[in-house]
């Protein structure tokens, strides 16, 4: 029995062992958001009201997306402190004034990597522009998907690289002979695999589209892992999604939006563009990802002076812990 109990709880930190933390939050994320479809489906059903009546079925998942983000946003808050025995800003929301200065990196550095990105793909043919100029009439729908990239970036920087890529780094550090660094690196593969996934049933996935965005979670994971914080990763994610599609009318992961400055449409070879799905499921979404990568270590080499593990990634910092043995 005392095998058993050391296998599940961690007495020194006064919590569940890593599988089974995750275990549990998983479980209580599927329920809450069974819950919040059935409550969404019961007030269609007596009100007639529907919350994605007036969105188009392109940008449905979208919206859709963005109310899940709160959904797990409320939940993590919960798992959070009862769980992992953290608070939600030890996810790397430490938000201070050197948070901003890096969030602003990220958001410049996602606009303007994306913004080169359509610049040599119009260059090689690979995209052309068709118009520019907002539609008009267009101006709400625009601020609403804004709020919509807002939210998506935001809660899936907080639930993959600040929940996931913490607690996995944490479980690794159960292995004696894993130091922090390979802990963290074993963490990072994990969870962008996750982040490739989360994305692999989007409309017009790809394998090549999955293997991209997984990618894309290695390269969002630098900012965290070098600063301890997801001010680069957030600024970047919200800045690659809306520029992508909000400015340059290409598809966000599979997703038409209504409404764009730019009409860019994709030609040539889809591996290259990446065709319906948009930059990430081709080739120039991957350079994409690896100029930001490299974007990202030298900013974090330049200001802070090193490109070390922050520590805080892999050794817990819990609230209120008193060892029982």
């Amino acid at each position: 029995m005392r095998r058993l109990q050391w296998v599940i709880w961690n007495g020194t930190e006064r919590r569940l062992r890593t599988p089974w933390r995750l275990l549990l939050g998983t479980v209580l994320f599927v329920l809450v958001s069974i819950v919040t479809l059935l409550s969404l489906q019961l007030l269609r059903e007596t009100t007639g009201i529907g919350l994605l009546a007036g969105f188009g079925p392109a940008i449905r998942p979208l919206v859709l997306n963005a109310i899940g983000g709160l959904v797990v946003l409320l939940t993590l808050v919960a798992v959070a402190w009862l769980l992992d025995r953290r608070r939600l800003s030890d996810y790397g929301l430490g938000i201070d004034r050197e948070w901003w200065v890096d969030c602003g990196f990220g958001l410049a550095l996602g606009g303007g990597v994306m913004t080169a990105l359509v610049g040599v793909g119009v260059a090689g043919g690979w995209l052309a522009v068709e118009s520019v100029g907002l539609a008009p009439g267009t101006l709400p729908q625009l601020a609403g998907l804004v709020t919509v990239f807002l939210l998506v970036g935001f809660y899936e920087e907080l639930l993959v690289r600040g929940y996931l890529l913490t607690n996995f780094a944490e479980g690794f550090r159960w292995f004696d002979r894993l130091s922090p660094r390979i802990a963290a690196l074993c963490a990072t593969l994990l969870s962008s695999l996750v982040f490739g996934g989360l994305h692999a049933t989007n409309p017009n996935a790809t394998l090549l589209s999955t293997a991209v965005i997984s990618a894309a979670g290695l390269m969002l994971a630098l900012g965290y892992l070098y600063t301890g914080e997801l001010a680069i990763p957030i600024g970047v994610h919200i800045t690659w999604n809306a520029f992508q599609g909000l400015v340059y009318g290409l598809p966000v992961s599979g997703a038409e939006l209504p409404v764009s400055l730019v009409e860019t449409t994709t030609r040539g070879p889809q591996i290259v563009s990446g065709g319906a799905f948009g930059p990430e499921a081709g080739l120039l979404g991957l350079a994409g990802v690896s100029v930001s990568a490299l974007g990202i270590v030298v900013y974090c080499r330049y200001q802070y002076g090193t490109l070390a593990i922050d520590p805080d990634i892999t050794t817990p910092n819990l609230r209120d812990v008193t060892p029982t043995e």
